[in-house]
């Protein structure tokens, strides 16, 4: 039986009652407030009832005692009832990712934001490009809708600054792509500008070369993990003469250090009247889940800092309650970046408030990109023919021969319904992180495409206004925040709880799993990191847990958490725990902050996306309690020493 808070927990929240965490009021603002006061207490007991009731007093010591799929869906339910009120999720999923079910996969290394579903690919002709696994029947043709184009993305390079205040040449498809994310992001086009770059990586890079770091010193950022986009950003802002510093998180449970983050931010500037330089905010970390309280933006703005927002790490629908009229950050940086179960590459976006354009400087720098059509002609709709004049009529939209055939990255599909308007669908370019390489490549080559018998998108103008739809965003606007963020938090918490559960036998429970960061718990994100130790108690690498997960058909990654901060009491387990990342060339000369940097952990990431179900949960979770076993850990040890190599196949 639910208990009653409980379920007031999922209506308050369902309702907008419950704070925000997006907002960062962690405490109401009258004590005396009796909504607020139930919703603090309702969210306490959410992660009571979630550790009391998945699978209650129980541990699991190997993998043939786990309960079956439907008897732990079951259980999920019934802890969870709210989960069914978001059976529209699954409704999309099988109508249009409907290729992870044929393939068997489960991926588990996505997050951000979304652009085109997966079903438009075969309505474009893409089922020639992607191989059917022998036992499949051959996919369908749909050759009425080989002239429907695909944009792709063509470097460029430019004044940042210059492009900011003054635009460019912009093609109606830029044009029509802008609209449809800002309007999405509810971002305003009267007080931001904004510009498309080649990745998350990229619009980093772009806004440290354009920064005043001469005047505006210091570079503060939050981040519990190694981010290349960041590092590209140190690098280059070093160069200029930057003064970096970063916070540190409180060893075990991983929080922010309030005190030293504070001192940091309202450290004293010699300067008076000046910009004490550039404050990177992350929403929340990408592969711990945490939540960072967004009164520190607050508080950084009140000590005349720039504030640039990372909001790569949000959901589809997180912005919703993003609240950019209560911040205003001058800077912010998203990404639209992985589909599921494949990997298109796709752009970033860096946004600049207008009113902070000004202080930026001239730098020419790469980075940017146009988005530009693929070379086969637009077919509008119920007029294009794929002629000569039709090909003029695109010249005509901006969108000249020429550009059509400079493009040098695939992106995704543009169309467009009749009765839909601002629309555009495509993936992100992969970030090539230190993280790991996912293991998605596989699935292209037993993928089978199956029609679904809609009518064709096609893209349409319509009173000199280029339409295009995007059906991914279509589908996260028509689900709504509330789904979206319950679904996920039910997932990643019985994830959690469950993973906990699992322990080695004739060990005095050895855990199977230690979790980094936050664990139950009703305001975490989606993403979570962890590692796994034998019955020995020692460590299994990253790299062979995901290799073997590949083997699986499981899509997960890896990745560093750094920046930690062990206190006195456990200067002990400092020493077992931390390891020293080998990067950079021999020799090479390194700062005392990267030296620094190169303490951490290596760790396995887990990263739950809109599609995400529950079955996805179970199998992650039946694959991670093989590890119980110790015969297979150690054949996926020998194998792993015995070729010797960093990347192995198992």
């Amino acid at each position: 039986m639910q208990p009653r808070c409980l379920e007031v927990a999922s209506q308050v929240c369902f309702n907008g009652c419950c704070p925000s965490p997006i907002l960062g009021f962690s405490e109401p603002l009258n004590k005396t407030s009796k909504p607020r006061n139930t919703s603090a207490t309702c969210r306490q007991n959410f992660a009571k009832t979630t550790t009391s009731s998945i699978f209650p007093n129980t541990h699991f010591t190997n993998p043939e005692s786990l309960p079956s799929l439907q008897e732990s869906l079951d259980g999920f339910i019934k802890v969870y009832p709210q989960y069914s009120e978001t059976y529209q999720v699954d409704q999309t999923r099988a109508q249009e990712y409907n290729h992870l079910a044929i393939s068997n996969h489960t991926c588990l290394d996505y997050i951000g934001i979304g652009l085109f579903s997966y079903a438009q690919l075969q309505k474009h002709g893409l089922d020639k490009q992607i191989l059917p696994s022998a036992s499949s029947p051959p996919p369908p043709q749909n050759t009425q809708n080989m002239h429907v184009p695909f944009f792709s993305l063509s470097y460029k390079t430019g004044n940042l600054k210059t492009q900011l205040l003054h635009g460019g040449q912009e093609s109606a498809l830029e044009s029509a792509m802008k609209k449809r994310i800002m309007s999405f992001l509810n971002i305003s086009e009267n007080d931001y500008s904004m510009v498309f770059t080649a990745n998350r990586t990229s619009a980093f890079k772009l806004l440290a070369e354009s920064y005043p770091f001469k005047t505006s010193r210091k570079l503060l950022t939050v981040y519990d993990y190694e981010s290349e986009a960041v590092e590209a950003m140190i690098d280059s802002s070093e160069k200029k003469g930057a003064q970096v510093m970063s916070a540190e998180f409180s060893w075990p449970g991983l929080r922010i250090q309030s005190s030293k983050l504070k001192k940091m931010v309202e450290m004293k500037s010699k300067r008076k009247k000046m910009k004490r330089g550039l404050f990177v905010f992350p929403l929340h970390s990408r592969m711990t889940g945490a939540r960072y309280p967004y009164l520190w933006m607050n508080r950084a703005k009140e000590n005349e800092w720039h504030i640039l927002i990372d909001a790569c790490a949000l959901g589809p629908k997180d912005m919703d309650s993003f609240g950019l009229s209560l911040i205003h950050p001058d800077f912010l940086i998203c990404s639209f970046y992985k589909i599921f179960g494949e990997n298109p590459s796709g752009f970033g976006c860096l946004f600049v408030k207008k009113s902070t354009v000004p202080i930026l400087e001239d730098s020419l720098g790469s980075g940017m990109v146009n988005l530009v059509l693929a070379k086969k002609p637009l077919r509008l709709l119920d007029e294009f023919s794929g002629t000569d004049s039709d090909f003029e009529h695109l010249s005509k939209l901006g969108l000249q021969e020429d550009e059509l055939d400079s493009s040098n990255s695939f992106s995704g599909p543009i169309s467009s319904q009749a009765t839909q308007s601002g629309r555009v669908e495509q993936g992100e370019t992969s970030e090539s992180q230190t993280t790991g390489a996912t293991a998605k490549q596989k699935v292209s080559k037993t993928l089978e495409i199956v029609e679904s018998g809609k009518p064709a998108e096609v893209m349409r103008q319509e009173n000199g206004i280029l339409e295009i739809e995007c059906r991914g965003l279509d589908q996260v606007d028509s689900l709504g925040l509330t789904r979206v963020s319950n679904r996920a938090r039910c997932l990643i918490n019985w994830m959690v709880n469950a993973l906990l559960k699992l322990k080695h036998p004739n060990t005095e429970e050895i855990p199977l799993v230690r979790i980094y960061g936050p664990r139950v718990k009703f305001d975490r994100g989606p993403a979570l990191a962890f590692n796994l130790f034998d019955w020995k108690g020692e460590k299994v690498e990253a790299p062979l847990v995901q290799k073997l997960a590949d083997r699986s058909n499981i899509s997960l990654s890896y990745g560093f958490l750094h920046h930690i901060s062990f206190p006195d009491k456990y200067e002990e387990e400092k020493t077992t725990v931390l390891e020293k990342r080998v990067s950079g060339a021999k020799g090479a000369a390194k700062n005392k902050r990267k030296e620094k940097g190169d303490l951490g952990i290596t760790v396995v990431t887990v990263a739950l996306g809109v599609l995400a179900n529950f079955e996805d949960t179970y199998r992650f979770w039946a694959f991670i309690a093989q590890f119980l076993d110790a015969d297979f850990v150690e054949k996926a040890k020998w194998r792993y020493t015995a070729l010797n190599q960093k990347t192995v196949e198992v």
